[in-house]
């Protein structure tokens, strides 16, 4: 049951990875030519100029930076996604961290056991 359980959970994760590598692909696509649409929101095309009311060119400097903003939180996030295929080998030196720490833990117990006997024989040795 529990074999059924985990391939299925690497099953549907296979899925989902998948899916986020499809818009990882799609979005790398759309910021290949990020130089040029930088360019093409910060300036004009055919460097005309817009025909924005001046009452509005404060909101569209805004405008302007918040979509700088959006580019470069979405290029984070493309980078974020493209680290998603390692996560299995990362859960797995986890996992080997864990156990190994776990090993080491139940050594410093019995450690820790020896060294409180051995407290308690010097003071019986000194009693005596």
């Amino acid at each position: 049951s529990s074999t059924i359980v985990s391939t299925l959970q690497f099953y549907f994760l296979g899925k989902k990875c998948q899916v986020l590598q499809d818009v990882n692909r799609h979005l790398e696509e759309v910021l290949k030519e990020k130089k040029r649409l930088r360019q093409r929101l910060i300036k004009p095309i055919c460097q005309e100029t817009l025909p924005v009311k001046a009452d509005f060119h404060k909101y569209v400097v805004e405008l302007l930076t918040e979509a700088v903003t959006f580019i470069e939180k979405l290029e984070n996030y493309l980078q974020t996604v493209k680290v998603i295929p390692q996560v299995p080998t990362f859960m797995k030196s986890l996992d080997i961290a864990l156990t190994k720490t776990e090993v080491l833990v139940t050594d410093l117990e019995e450690l820790t056991e020896q060294i409180l006997q051995w407290k308690e024989e010097q003071k019986g040795a000194y009693s005596d």
